[in-house]
């Protein structure tokens, strides 16, 4: 979590935030979603993470995919924004959001993988039909929304 959300938490403890953030879907040129197993709740997620005062939410999923894979987007499409009580979680510390997470898609990046040591355990990419069942709770709908479109799209060609 950046500088804003924790300096929040100073004052309000656990308590419900909502929480603005950008999430980004990398797509790899053979279809596959670049995912990570989390190490604060041992799952699986796309990269993302909250917004900073005055920060575009562009910019927020670009440090996000750099600072957590090494990792530079170089074109961004926007997929959607999600919210309401499926994105609504409690971290494994006991820290409670209600998340509103706009989802960017990314098929065109540089650099080389590297995995940020303190939040992530794994990077892999997953085909449609590979992703795992341990997905972070957040991160269900848009992922799953993103395997409905990959679906229909490669059902009519």
């Amino acid at each position: 979590m950046g500088g804003y959300i924790l300096d929040l938490r100073k004052v309000v403890g656990h308590r419900p935030l909502i929480q603005v953030g950008a999430g980004i879907i990398v797509e790899d040129s053979r279809g596959r979603v670049l995912l990570q197993l989390r190490a604060d709740n041992h799952c699986w997620g796309y990269c993302g993470g909250s917004c900073e005062i005055d920060e575009r939410v562009e910019d927020t999923a670009r440090r996000e995919l750099f600072e957590e894979t090494g990792l530079v987007a170089e074109e961004l499409e926007l997929f959607g924004v999600w919210s309401g009580p499926e994105l609504h979680y409690i971290y494994p510390n006991g820290d409670e959001v209600s998340n509103i997470d706009i989802v960017f898609l990314c098929r065109s990046f540089s650099g080389e993988i590297r995995r940020q040591e303190e939040e992530v355990d794994a990077l892999r990419f997953f085909s449609v039909d590979e992703i795992p069942e341990n997905l972070s709770p957040p991160i269900v709908r848009p992922l799953m929304k993103w395997v409905e479109t990959k679906r229909k799209s490669s059902a009519n060609p």
